[in-house]
């Protein structure tokens, strides 16, 4: 007898038919299988007693039976029969049963039917032991494949749904809409509070390689994003990536203006492992808020983003308090006109203005300074002493050092304006 339904001797062992060892050892079978289920895979221990002396006893059963039958017949049962385990995955896949879980209680059923069968084989059953063994591995493999394949079709279902409640609870809390009524219709949990990311994400460099899918490459890069800030946050984030940036919502228990400093650094490192893992630089603006108050402080995450690039800020997460000053001098009107005019002499001098730059942002030390420049030190101070003499603003001094730096904010914001209307959340998959 084979697998392909060739002809040959009935499968025995020490004289008696294998599937019927097998049917008459039914009932002992099943609950040696199931308690070795309950003995090494924990989760199955952790389930209902009615379900698991119940539906998970009668597919174990089922199984069993059905590989009784090949053994009779040697050839796979038909597609009716494997419904029960596709319907069963698809069950554990529901229930949030880790697939590797549910894989390894098959292989325990398996591994029982055949140390059922081997304890009767003697010397003279080599070849039936074989042709058993060969039988077991194929039922086994389909097996697999059914449950992967039920499993799997569940699962993409469920995250359909989860990602689909997920989005409609963001875009109603950065749309100002009804929060709670958008998270009560996909069951929901509102906290007290968001921690608000906006985020610009740097490329990666294989997005640039030749030869290389730069789309394959940025969802990598968002897959290894999200993954790193789930794995440093509590709670559900709610996000909308794109390949270049997004925002994200990460949930916090405590009310707005009880966010502490360790609150703020946890969130901190989780942006700077991110940014390790991912490979890529990330500025991050951050604001905290009630849920009604969601939208106010996506505008000032992003407002705070920005300010922090505008002033040459190194990535990072960066607050409003991080960047009170820029924040302030880079707000329209008149006064911040003035100070932009200070720099514009300047314009046509790249190299000088790049050198005072680089000098408020070395902390007005002239060999930092020149070490980021790739000059002498000489250099800087020639250039620096240039630039007072066409502004009238020595920013060596301390009474022109802050001017100056209040002046280069203010051309910043003057040079570089950005929209602040709001946008709808979008997720790029991946």
């Amino acid at each position: 007898m084979t697998g392909d339904g060739g002809s040959s001797a009935p499968l025995t062992f020490d004289g008696v038919l294998l599937h019927q060892r097998l049917s008459e050892a039914l009932p002992q079978l099943t609950g040696r299988v199931l308690d070795r289920l309950v003995d090494r895979v924990p989760v199955y221990d952790t389930m209902p007693r009615e379900q698991l002396r119940g539906e998970i006893q009668r597919v174990v059963g089922q199984c069993i039976a059905s590989f009784a039958t090949m053994l009779r017949t040697g050839r796979l049962p038909d597609e009716g029969r494997f419904l029960a385990l596709r319907q069963s995955a698809a069950k554990r896949a529901e229930e949030g049963v880790p697939v590797d879980a549910v894989l390894r209680a098959y292989h325990i059923g398996a591994q029982e039917c055949l140390q059922q069968m081997l304890r009767h084989a003697t010397a003279g059953d080599l070849e039936h032991v074989r042709t058993a063994t060969a039988l077991v591995l194929e039922f086994l493999e389909r097996m697999t494949v059914t449950v992967v394949a039920g499993y799997t079709a569940e699962r993409q279902a469920v995250l359909g749904e989860e990602q689909s409640a997920r989005q409609d609870l963001l875009t109603a809390l950065v749309e100002g809409t009804d929060v709670h009524g958008a998270a009560a219709r996909w069951g929901l949990d509102v906290p007290p509070c968001f921690l608000v990311l906006d985020l610009a994400i740097g490329a990666h460099p294989d997005e640039a390689l030749d030869g290389v899918s730069p789309v394959i490459a940025g969802r990598r890069k968002l897959r290894r994003l999200r993954v790193e800030l789930d794995r440093h946050v509590d709670g559900t984030v709610l996000s909308a990536l794109s390949g270049d940036g997004g925002l994200a919502l990460v949930p916090c228990r405590t009310a707005p203006d009880d966010v502490s400093h360790e609150d703020w650094k946890r969130l901190a490192d989780a942006v700077a492992h991110m940014r390790r893992i991912a490979g890529v630089d990330i500025m991050a603006g951050a604001a905290s808020a009630a849920p009604a108050d969601v939208p106010a402080a996506v505008a000032l995450a992003r407002e705070v983003r920005r300010v922090a690039a505008a002033s040459e800020r190194p990535a990072g997460l960066y607050r409003l308090p991080d960047v009170l000053l820029e924040y302030q001098l880079m707000r329209p009107g008149p006064a911040r006109d003035e100070l932009a005019h200070l720099m514009r002499p300047l314009a046509g001098r790249p190299e000088l203005l790049a050198t005072v730059r680089t000098y408020l942002r070395c902390g007005l030390n002239r060999r930092h300074a020149a070490h980021a420049l790739c000059v002498h030190p000489n250099t800087v101070d020639y250039r620096l002493r240039r630039a007072a003499e066409i502004t009238g603003l020595d920013v060596t001094t301390g009474p022109d050092a802050l001017r100056v730096r209040a002046a280069i904010s203010a051309l910043d914001a003057v040079e570089a304006p950005w929209d602040e209307a709001a946008q709808t959340p979008r997720d790029e998959g991946g």
